[in-house]
């Protein structure tokens, strides 16, 4: 059981900009998206504060498609899966720092008319 949530991550946020989504030769598919998280706190003046985190989320294969055909920007979506970090050589010769959620599941969220929110399966 305790293997299964070592590297586990759950986020509910607002997609950011549209998918991004990459076919390669062999077929396989890759979906890339943003999503922001808010938190709200309150300062030491007593002022509310919004802090918003953006999030890198890829999903590869069906779940790629699925996630393209369902993700717009401005959608509420509920996501579960993993951390993954990686690094790269930009062209400047710079080493940049990577850290991407890649999508296990992934359910909308539905608004209803009466104040309340439903997650739902695409």
């Amino acid at each position: 059981m305790l293997n299964n949530i070592k590297n586990s991550v759950q986020i509910v946020g607002h997609v950011g900009k549209d998918v991004v989504l990459t076919s390669f030769e062999n077929g396989n598919k890759k979906a890339t998206a943003i999503v922001a998280t808010n938190e709200f706190y309150t300062n030491k003046t007593g002022e509310k504060v919004k802090q918003t985190e953006w999030h890198k989320v890829i999903a590869w294969g069906k779940t790629a498609e699925d996630l393209a055909m369902c993700f717009k920007k401005g959608t509420e979506v509920a996501i579960h899966g993993k951390l993954s970090n990686r690094t790269y050589t930009d062209t400047a010769g710079t080493t940049r720092y990577v850290t991407e959620i890649i999508v296990n599941e992934f359910f909308k969220i539905a608004k209803m008319t009466n104040n309340t929110a439903e997650a739902v399966p695409f």
